[in-house]
């Protein structure tokens, strides 16, 4: 008896959101990408700081991917020194947010 009402116990809080979880609006997100769309919405757009890179458009991205890849930037994990900048500036909220305009089509 005592081991069903665990595993209950046990299902019903994997069901419960992860504390600090932060819902994305993509109606949010298109009023905060202008610090995106200099570089991510010009087709076939190189940049040439530190050295030329072709920037990928990232419309119609994974919303987790696009998530993901902001919070890298933002702990370093990942190296290119512009995007590294932008996104330690960005609060969960605003990458939250971002990802779910960019992961829209």
């Amino acid at each position: 008896m005592y081991k069903k009402i665990l595993i209950a116990a046990g299902l019903a809080a994997a069901l419960i959101p992860v504390a600090g979880a932060v819902e994305g609006s993509a109606d949010a997100g298109s009023k905060k990408n202008s610090m995106c769309i200099g570089c991510h919405a010009i087709p076939g757009y190189k940049s040439s700081f530190p050295s030329v890179y072709q920037v990928p458009m990232i419309k119609g991205q994974s919303a987790k991917y696009i998530e993901s890849a902001l919070e890298a930037y933002r702990k370093g994990e990942r190296s290119h020194p512009t995007m590294r900048g932008v996104a330690q500036g960005l609060s969960d909220q605003d990458i939250a947010d971002l990802a779910a305009y960019y992961g829209t089509k």
